[in-house]
């Protein structure tokens, strides 16, 4: 039963660490806790951490707001990786310190991409054509 559930997703705690990775991580960049000059500049949201099943890596989505500057907000972040990896480490009781990998978040440009296609006029005639069937 047990190697069941864990290929269903991850378990309970590895959802729990990730959250809480994604809390420090949050409140160090909004504290300005990292000391460099783009991310001092550019306001950085952490939509989304993912755990490896043996908390050992942690795959950390962020945007920056208004999705300005993505390119140089994440080479930022991989800059001070060193020293956010620490700092997680440090405020999150762990065996082992999670190795970070940051990414962009596509997610919000997908929702966009979909909401335009939706809002296409050829796509609402056919859905106003389908609702009487």
């Amino acid at each position: 039963m047990r190697h069941k559930e864990q290929s269903e997703g991850p378990s309970v705690r590895v959802l729990r660490v990730g959250e809480q990775v994604r809390h420090v991580l949050s409140e160090i960049l909004a504290r300005g806790d990292v000391h460099d000059d783009v991310l001092a500049t550019h306001p950085v949201s952490v939509t989304e951490v993912r755990m490896s099943p043996d908390l050992r890596h942690a795959t950390v989505f962020v945007k920056p707001l208004l999705g300005k500057d993505e390119e140089a907000v994440l080479k930022a972040l991989r800059t001070n990786t060193a020293y956010l990896q620490r700092e997680v480490a440090h405020r999150i009781r762990m065996k082992y310190a999670a190795k970070l990998k940051f990414l962009a978040d596509e997610s919000f440009d997908e929702a966009s991409h979909i909401d335009k296609l939706l809002r296409d006029p050829k796509v609402m005639r056919d859905l106003e054509s389908g609702e009487g069937e």
